[in-house]
């Protein structure tokens, strides 16, 4: 008995010691100054600032930009760092947290055809039929746009088609993270195929959406376009 009760004791000590030793995961943070000192976080617990998506993935807490900028200046190699990552953008910057996408034009890029640019906000007296291609013709979406304020990360769009009511197609794509810069971003989307075939001619309608990994839209497009005979 007194040795089964000292095994009790060595077996619950050392249970006791374990427990105490481990280490919690490192937290998901955007601050840019803990990326480059990998500053570790306790991240159990979700605050109230901080929501669960759909997926399970809980977007950290945004920090201004330009404080982040002025944050360890002191320190070169992250000075260097932050300037090779941001580009020297200081003078557009405000101290404002949210980041801000622009987009100033979607273009239609496709082999054997002019290109047909469509400046954004589309005007309200335009046609919704933004473009028309030929059936089995390849095409790309070319984007340009702007960021402001502050980083923008897990930028994605999404397009559902749809033909006399029904849904006929959707894509998803992560387009990834973007800094503020001067000039705007020119990006092109991937290469789609038109359908063939009799059914396939004619009028589509579709909505283009852009988010980010806070579920922020920054753009959301209803358009139309049509497929003609090759």
């Amino acid at each position: 008995m007194e040795g089964g009760g000292q095994r009790r004791m060595e077996a619950e000590s050392s249970s006791s010691s374990a427990a105490s030793s481990r280490v919690d995961p490192p937290a998901r943070s955007r601050d840019l100054g803990e990326e480059e000192n990998k500053v570790e976080e306790n991240d159990d617990e979700v605050t109230g600032d901080e929501e669960a998506t759909d997926d399970g993935f809980v977007p950290s807490q945004l920090f201004p930009l330009k404080d982040q900028l002025e944050k360890d200046k002191e320190d070169e190699s992250l000075r260097r760092w932050k300037e090779k990552l941001l580009g020297r953008v200081d003078e557009h910057l405000n101290g404002q947290i949210e980041p801000e996408v622009i987009f100033h034009s979607i273009g239609v890029i496709s082999e054997g055809c002019s290109d047909v640019i469509t400046f954004l906000p589309v005007a309200e007296n335009q046609s919704r039929v933004l473009f028309t291609l030929k059936e089995g013709s390849k095409y790309h979406f070319k984007l340009s746009f702007s960021v402001k304020h502050n980083i923008v990360s897990g930028l994605t769009y999404s397009n559902i088609v749809w033909k006399r009511g029904l849904k006929v197609d959707q894509s998803k794509e992560m387009l990834g993270m973007f800094a503020p810069q001067c000039d705007p971003y020119e990006h092109l989307l991937e290469e789609e195929t038109t359908p063939s075939g009799v059914l396939a001619r004619g009028i589509y309608s579709a909505k283009l959406k852009f988010e980010d990994d806070d579920k922020k839209c920054h753009l959301e497009l209803d358009y139309s376009f049509e497929i003609k005979k090759r």
